[in-house]
Parts: structure tokens; C-alpha cells; sequence
């Protein structure tokens, strides 16, 4: 019995002791499905903030270039415009090339470089004194005058027509000596 009874009181404090150790061992922690640890929640987190900072990064880079293109598409037509409002003019009853003539010719011939497959038509005008036959004689002349300039630039011949309007298209209608000193150029029109 007594025997019995030890063996019976050890089981009695043993067990409570196994159940309580048991209770309080220390269990692996496992996360739910898709959730994250606070270091993969910090890599994630960061990895975000890099991918918005290359988005933005982007989209500046993209309005950059956009406003380049635009400011270049502003002095492209800025540059056409002057090219086709800038005449070239004569003194009375020449075709001579004055100094400032040969200047705006410089000017035009760069751009005609610029853009090879542009093809200009060369106007020569006159004032009203002389007879028609005569101002659409001179308005040739001065119109080839332009061209042969041009074509000494380095523009090839066939990109560049000539035609005389004499006196029938004045750019000031008016019967004096400023009038007349407009109307005697040679004005330049995009083929």
C-alpha cells in the first residue's frame, strides 16, 4: 500500500506540473494568410515609395519634353512667319540686291537648309510708275535676282520658282514715294 499510495501521490503532483509546463510553452507564431511582418511590411512600403518617386520622376520628365516640343514647335512657326512677312525691297527701277536685301536672303537660306523639302515661290513686284509691260519685266528681273542669290547660297534651283506681278499687286495702295518704295520687293511664298 504504501507503495501504491506514493506512486499514486507523485501522479497527483506530476501531472498538474506536466499540464501546467505544457500550457506554458512557448508556441511558434504563424501569421495569417497574407499577412505581412513589420520588416516585409517596411520593404513593401518602401518599394512603393520608390516606384511613386520613378512615376513622378517620369511624368516631370514627360512634361519637360513636352513643353521642349512645344517651345520648339512656337520658334519653328515664329521662324516661318518671318520668313514669309519679310520681303526683300529694291530702289527705283533696279533689280540690284541692296546690302539688307542680301542679309534677309542670308537668313531665308538658312532656313531653306533647315528644311530641304520645302519648295518657295519668288514674287517680284513693282511700284505703279512704267508701263505694264515694262514693271512685269522688272518684277521678273528682281524675282530672279532673289533666286540667283539664293542659289549661290547653296539652295538648289529647282526648289525655287519665280514669278512677276508687275504692278498689279500692291502691298500699300497709295500714290507715293513711301508707297511705292514698299511695293518694289520681292515677297516669298511656301510652294
Amino acid at each position: 500500500m504504501t507503495k501504491r499510495f506514493w506512486t499514486g501521490l507523485a501522479l497527483l503532483f506530476v501531472i498538474p506540473v506536466l499540464m501546467f509546463a505544457a500550457s506554458c510553452a512557448k508556441r511558434p507564431v504563424t501569421s495569417e494568410p497574407g499577412a505581412l511582418t513589420a520588416a516585409e511590411a517596411e520593404a513593401k512600403a518602401a518599394e512603393e515609395a520608390q516606384k511613386a518617386l520613378e512615376e513622378q520622376r517620369l511624368q516631370e520628365e514627360r512634361l519637360r519634353a513636352q513643353a521642349r516640343r512645344q517651345r520648339r514647335e512656337r520658334e519653328e512657326m515664329a521662324e516661318r512667319e518671318r520668313f514669309l512677312n519679310e520681303d526683300i525691297h529694291f530702289e527705283f527701277d533696279k533689280s540690284r540686291l541692296l546690302p539688307e536685301a542680301k542679309e534677309i536672303l542670308r537668313h531665308k537660306a538658312k532656313w531653306l537648309m533647315a528644311h530641304p523639302d520645302i519648295s518657295v515661290i519668288i514674287e517680284g513686284h513693282c511700284d505703279e510708275r512704267g508701263t505694264n509691260e515694262y514693271n512685269m519685266a522688272l518684277g521678273d528681273r528682281r524675282a530672279q535676282s532673289a533666286k540667283s542669290f539664293l542659289v549661290d547660297l547653296g539652295i538648289a534651283r529647282e526648289r525655287l520658282t519665280t514669278i512677276s506681278y508687275g504692278e498689279e499687286r500692291p502691298v500699300d495702295p497709295r500714290h507715293n514715294e513711301e508707297a511705292w518704295a514698299k511695293n518694289r520687293r520681292a515677297h516669298f511664298v511656301i510652294d
